[in-house]
């Protein structure tokens, strides 16, 4: 292996050390209290060490059965010292570690979140779903418990090499002589680690994905008689991760053979000089043993230093992994000048707003511009691709434009917080996006810490009530994942309770009776009319059922987006329409 790709191992873990250490605060002094306990632990064994040297030569060799008591129930001592420390430092240690884990996904996640919508567009959920469990956990095992054992490993080759120095320096030296072989062989092991360890976790991030597409479309995979392409491709992936997982077990299961009889062979040199040395009389039976226990317990550790390496180059591939996602700058952040406001009325303004997705090579909004008043419902038609769900994300700011400007009640929406802006807009989405709990909950989703009369007044304004109540949990029934336990319209109704509840100034419904039947899509109506008087409402839809008397109409059709004023679409309204302005 090139020294080169050793050194950028080294570089890769210490990297990935330095990033991550600050997820320990506020556990550092667990994970020093454990490093103590590894200190003591090792001083106890060194000490124990040498009174199995002392009632060997006082004891054992002379029969002298009093000399035995006092050292015997000194070693007794520090074994139940040395066991009380050893629980106290293996469970601060796992504290310390599952506290780092819980602190480094949580920060991860909250990263994620941040992220625009189209992030998660361009990734696999799996993947994402790996970075998230399994290579945080091999983050920890370098960072949190890995220091730890590092710690350990370290004081007690210093501690029992320092021991065999002070019972025989010159077989002491020749032992430690050969340590070198045991670094080299470490190094040399960790670097080809790390890159079969990269290409396991990118598989498995592949693989999980595959699980997760294809048990979240078992309906189409078996409506089409794709089971077995399904199959397939995990299959063909699967055998991608089983390769490379054969690749790290060569690795692992030829070095422990590898420093076995590297280490027999030290063992072996030392225990030869060493009988030369007490058949000529210059060491003791009990020195001989003392020295052969230090050496025991000495190599081991070496050898635990050693399997720590190959752990770091493990941990490193998946600290890469997780880093891409924390390198990822979010698309869209609060601007240090904005701040919080109050929700307004719902005075929308776009003025001559462009915008084009990355790639495309062309706008999909050139020079929109439209402003409303409160309560005003804005229809926004056109053909699939023409940009009418893109001005809901501009609205929401998934995305900025690349010219013009957006107003909400009279303010650049730059200049609010995502927070404030989003807590003033509700959209309705053309998928009911509902989470695996009971309706009680989805509906409450809408307004965290709603009452149980607000949960049901919504889900009655939502015509929802009365299929709820005849749910065999009513309320607290689940609503299985992605809410497919119900039916179609009743997730919409579901959808349009959490909308209710929410109540905000500003109404985005985009496309929402899709996939909905005939009859599904007319129950529909009433709460959705429902939902949207005295809001601002932007109607995204080919349905003119859902809007049969709109205030502005927006098309996007034919390549230009242009404007044009209804008239009063409320009956409570006063004063003149809006005046119609066009873009382009």
């Amino acid at each position: 292996m090139p020294l080169l790709a050793v050194s950028g191992e080294v570089r890769s873990v210490v990297a990935a050390f330095r990033r991550f250490w600050p997820y320990t605060r506020g556990d550092r002094r667990w994970l020093l209290f454990s490093g103590v306990c590894a200190v003591v632990a090792a001083a106890c064994e060194v000490a124990a060490i040498w009174l199995f040297g002392v009632i060997t030569d006082k004891a054992l060799a002379t029969r002298d059965l009093d000399a035995f008591w006092t050292p015997a129930l000194s070693w007794l001592a520090l074994a139940v010292a040395a066991g009380l420390v050893s629980f106290g430092g293996e469970y601060t240690t796992a504290l310390a570690g599952e506290r780092f884990l819980l602190r480094l996904r949580d920060g991860v996640f909250a990263h994620i979140q941040r992220m625009s919508p189209d992030f998660f567009d361009r990734r696999r959920l799996g993947d994402l779903m790996a970075r998230l469990t399994d290579d945080i956990e091999a983050i920890e095992e370098l960072v949190a418990s890995g220091l730890v054992q590092a710690v350990t490993a370290a004081v007690s080759v210093v501690f029992f090499a320092g021991a065999a120095l002070y019972v025989r320096w010159d077989l002491a030296l020749v032992a430690c002589a050969l340590v070198p072989l045991f670094v080299v062989t470490a190094k040399v092991f960790a670097a080809r680690l790390h890159a079969a360890a990269a290409r396991e976790r990118a598989s498995n991030g592949v693989m999980n994905s595959i699980v997760e597409e294809g048990l979240a479309n078992q309906a189409l995979v078996q409506s089409y008689n794709r089971q077995a392409t399904e199959a397939s491709r995990l299959h063909r992936e699967g055998r991608r991760w089983m390769a490379a997982k054969m690749a790290e077990a060569r690795l692992t299961a030829s070095y422990g053979p590898l420093i076995e009889v590297l280490e027999t062979v030290c063992v072996l040199v030392v225990l030869g000089m060493g009988a030369w040395e007490l058949s000529r009389d210059r060491l003791t039976l009990g020195g001989l043993l003392a020295f052969a226990a230090y050496l025991g317990y000495l190599y081991p550790q070496i050898q635990a230093l050693g399997r720590l390496a190959l752990t770091a180059g493990e941990a490193a591939a998946g600290a890469d992994r997780v880093l891409q996602v924390l390198n990822t700058p979010p698309e869209i952040t609060d601007r240090p000048s904005a701040r919080p406001r109050a929700a307004g009325r719902g005075r929308v303004a776009f003025d001559a707003v462009t915008f084009g997705y990355p790639g495309t090579g062309r706008p999909v909004l050139d020079g929109l511009t439209f402003r409303t008043r409160p309560g005003d419902l804005v229809l926004v038609t056109g053909p699939s691709g023409s940009g009418k769900s893109t001005i809901a994300k501009l609205l929401l700011r998934f995305h900025d434009p690349v010219a013009g400007g957006i107003r909400l009640d009279g303010v650049p929406i730059h200049d609010l917080t995502l927070h404030a802006l989003r807590a003033s807009v509700t959209l309705l989405a053309q998928e009911n996006l509902l989470f695996s709990a009971t309706v009680r909950d989805n509906i409450a989703y809408g307004r965290p810490g709603a009452s149980e009369d607000d949960i049901v007044a919504a889900a009655k304004a939502a015509d929802a009530h009365d299929f709820i109540t005849a749910l065999p949990q009513g309320y607290d029934t689940p609503v299985g994942q992605r809410g497919r336990l119900l039916s179609g319209g009743q997730r919409q109704r579901i959808a349009i309770a959490r909308a209710m509840i929410r109540d905000t100034p500003v109404l985005i419904l985009d496309e929402p009776t899709t996939g909905l039947d005939e009859a599904a899509a007319r129950r529909v109506l009433t709460p959705l009319r429902r939902l949207m008087e005295g809001r601002t409402t932007i109607l995204i839809t080919h349905d003119p059922h859902l809007a049969p008397r709109p205030d502005q109409v927006i098309d996007l059709g034919a390549g230009a987006a242009s404007l044009r004023a209804v008239g009063d679409g409320r009956a409570d309204r006063t004063g003149p329409a809006a005046q119609p302005t066009t873009s382009r």
